[in-house]
């Protein structure tokens, strides 16, 4: 891809700067405000339209099941969308993607809205936006690469959109309810037209045109291509993994969070608290990583943070108050500081050219785990008592994830070991470097 002349809004930080910075040299990047601020607009029309879609199949069909298909739907298309379209992250300029994802997103919502809008139709609108998403989470965080560089202001650029997503679960969906009560749902989705179409205003004049990173042939055939390569390194495959499975245990709590209140006979606003605590924690935890530590000392966190991070639900099967659970969540919560360092190994591990596609695999691998763990966990209470599926939840999920993050260390051995018979030549890993992931005590991965 051709180079282009960075602007100084856009620069890739110098050694140090972001550590001295932390999130607040994040937020000097102009580019990157636009693009919280659009994160943070096109969040909130997914969850309006989510709360207002159920609302309204449930009103039209009378439906629990129908009206559940609404979240449902918004995990099973990721994994189509992810795959067979994470071409499109690369082969497009990522300015025209975004804008084009936000204004697909906006007309859905338009036709979701009318009044002659069957049921069947809406459902299959929100298939659409959930096959639009990981497109637009991959070429977002490509994207967010080039605007804040592959360093440290790219993990604390990642954590704070992140931390947006974790404030939605806690806000957003008792917002959304509270909006209801005075706005119908085809009114409310109306909303979320407006939040797809200011993020697209966002995304087209707050950020800068670059150029596409190649791909010709048939889209298809090139994001499989591009799926392949991916999961074919064996360094990006087990980040990939480490990326994927501690979120796909520690959604258990949450999936079964209304059935453990009935189990331990505590009424309706300990549900809200229980599926609360983890993302308080993790908002937490975050925070404290991003701001009082460093890089290397992130980089440091990783694998033990995330061995040990779900042994907090093993206090699940011993029945403590519950209290203790919320704090045990919370805890859980907090571990999930190791994915800023996680991150920086990442974006390291992909060569540029196959950036947008592997960002869109993460992307549809991570909302597809936590849907099967869900799916899983709510199978697992039908059979076992809800604190011994979460306490097993913690048991299992700790084991893979030791054995993850020791493939994890496996691979970085074998890099450096490559990278030292190669005397320091390219070694075909894209915009890895000698220093950057060979100096494991100072800024390696997780």
């Amino acid at each position: 891809m051709p180079e282009e002349t960075p602007s100084v809004t856009a620069a890739p930080e110098a050694p140090g700067d972001a550590g001295r910075g932390g999130y607040r040299a994040v937020f000097a990047v102009e580019e990157f405000r636009a693009v919280f601020a659009a994160h943070a607009l096109s969040l909130l029309g997914v969850v309006v339209s989510e709360i207002a879609l159920t609302v309204l199949v449930y009103r039209l069909t009378g439906s629990p099941l129908l009206s559940a298909l609404v979240f449902a739907l918004g995990f099973l298309p990721y994994l189509v969308g992810g795959t067979l379209l994470s071409g499109v992250a690369d082969r497009f300029p990522a300015r025209r993607v975004l804008v084009v994802c936000d204004l697909v997103c906006a007309g859905c919502a338009v036709l979701m809205a009318l009044p002659a809008t069957p049921v069947a139709a809406l459902l299959a609108l929100r298939c659409v936006i959930a096959a639009v998403s990981p497109v637009f989470s991959g070429t977002r965080t490509a994207t967010l690469a080039d605007i804040l560089g592959g360093g440290d202001l790219f993990v604390l650029g990642r954590s704070l959109l992140r931390m947006v997503s974790q404030s939605a679960v806690l806000l957003g969906f008792g917002l959304g309810g509270v909006l209801l009560a005075f706005v119908p749902p085809r009114g409310a989705l109306g909303i979320t037209l407006c939040t797809f179409l200011a993020s697209a205003l966002l995304l087209r004049f707050g950020t800068r045109r670059r150029p596409a990173r190649g791909g010709g042939g048939s889209l298809m055939r090139y994001s499989l291509a591009g799926a392949r390569q991916v999961l074919g390194d064996r360094r990006i495959r087990a980040l990939l993994l480490l990326l994927w499975v501690p979120p796909m245990f520690a959604v258990v709590p949450e999936a079964v969070a209304a059935a453990y209140a009935d189990e331990r006979g505590a009424g309706t606003a300990w549900i809200g608290l229980l599926m609360c605590a983890m993302p308080v924690g993790t908002i937490a935890g975050e925070l404290y990583a991003g701001a009082a530590l460093s890089p290397a000392a992130r980089s440091g966190i990783v694998l033990p943070l995330a061995g040990c991070g779900l042994l907090p639900l093993l206090a699940y099967p011993f029945r403590p108050d519950l209290g203790w659970i919320l704090l045990a969540l919370a805890l859980a919560g907090s571990t999930g500081a190791y994915s800023l360092g996680l991150d920086r190994w990442f974006v390291d591990a992909v060569p540029e050219e196959l950036r947008g596609r592997a960002m869109t695999v993460h992307t549809a691998g991570l909302m597809t785990v936590q849907g099967v763990g869900m799916a899983l966990a709510g199978a697992a209470a039908e059979l076992w008592p809800v604190g011994t599926v979460v306490g097993g939840a913690g048991a299992l999920g700790t084991l893979c994830c030791v054995l993850l993050a020791a493939e994890v260390r496996r691979t970085r051995r074998a890099d450096r070991k490559a990278a030292g018979r190669g005397c320091g030549k390219e070694t075909g890993k894209g915009p890895r470097t000698e220093t950057r992931d060979g100096a494991d005590h100072d800024m390696t991965g997780r």
